[in-house]
């Protein structure tokens, strides 16, 4: 059965999955250094995280980076799709681990996702996840 979508169309799309994925994660994790000691406080109020905050304070940041870097690259580009599709689906379990066991815990996102409810939030990872998951599939039907 004939391919629907052409090989070229295919790249372009994950191509342009993965450069929405490193504009995400570039500003998440920049906006997360930028104001360390707000999102450290903000990990630190979480009943889920707050053992761990200070090792989480350097770990999303940095994986979030380290998914950057992996999606930059064609030789790499699937791992950080799967990366990405990891860690989108952690922060959603998060998310809905938030909603089920506490109250009013801020978000530690950064930015202006902040601003999100915790259920506009996690409408916002679940399209991420989507897009993880269609950049996986148009990958890996044509390794280019």
């Amino acid at each position: 059965m004939p391919m629907l979508i052409s090989t070229k169309n295919r790249s372009l799309i994950v191509d342009c999955i993965a450069l929405l994925f490193i504009l995400v994660f570039v500003y998440a994790s920049l906006s997360k250094l930028g104001d360390y000691q707000k999102f450290l406080s903000q990990l630190g109020q979480s009943e889920i995280l707050s053992a761990y905050s200070m090792q989480f304070s350097i770990v999303i940041p940095s994986f979030e980076l380290l998914i950057c870097a992996l999606l930059f690259f064609n030789r790499t580009k699937l791992l950080g799709l799967y990366g990405s599709f990891g860690i989108m689906v952690l922060f959603t379990l998060y998310i809905g681990s938030i909603l089920v066991l506490t109250e009013d815990i801020p978000c530690a996102c950064g930015g202006i996702l902040e601003m999100l409810s915790w259920e506009a939030h996690i409408w916002f990872n679940m399209g991420l996840i989507v897009l993880a998951m269609i950049g996986v599939l148009l990958y890996r039907s044509d390794v280019f």
